[in-house]
């Protein structure tokens, strides 16, 4: 049984408002989703830092999260319990810190990649694919030495044999 429905989206926003991080698990045009950010992104940084976490927006629920100078934004069905919503967001920054070792602003924004590689491996569709953090980190792990294997044996074959071929 899934730990909650689907999650609509996910955003990661500095305090500044700009945007580190977007997943999306539905479709809406580009147009729609930077209409989408641009107004809870307004929304959330013009909340005071004692409010709820929750709020009710269009037919949504949008459950966020201040960790540092980043924002940890998903929008779920208005059915779906937001503390499952918020354990989400909270297992995700543990992912993150464990992968990055105490992960900043920096971090996301240098390697997108991989933050949003840890996304994938712990999201499937908008829904909780792996509870534990050790399974994901394994995985992320076995991808990393396979890139480093696949980039390592590029450099490893003689000069000779590296001409391309057009």
């Amino acid at each position: 049984m899934p730990l909650g429905r689907q999650m609509q989206f996910m955003l990661l926003f500095s305090r500044q408002g700009k945007l580190r991080l977007q997943k999306w698990y539905v479709p809406l045009s580009d147009k729609e989703k930077k209409k989408i950010t641009r107004e809870l992104v307004q929304t959330v940084l013009a909340r005071k830092p004692k409010m709820c976490s929750f709020l009710e927006w269009r037919d949504l629920k949008i459950v966020y999260k201040r960790y540092a100078s980043l924002y940890f934004c998903c929008a779920v069905e208005d059915q779906d319990n937001e503390l499952i919503t918020l354990e989400i967001i909270h297992r995700y920054v543990e992912l993150l810190d464990k992968y990055f070792g105490s992960v900043c602003e920096l971090d996301i924004i240098f390697n997108f990649e991989k933050a949003y590689f840890i996304l994938d491996e712990f999201l499937l569709g908008g829904e909780v694919q792996e509870t534990s953090k050790k399974n994901v980190l394994k995985a992320i792990e076995q991808a990393d030495l396979l890139q480093e294997t696949n980039h390592c044996s590029l450099y490893a074959v003689p000069a000779q044999k590296q001409k391309l071929i057009f």
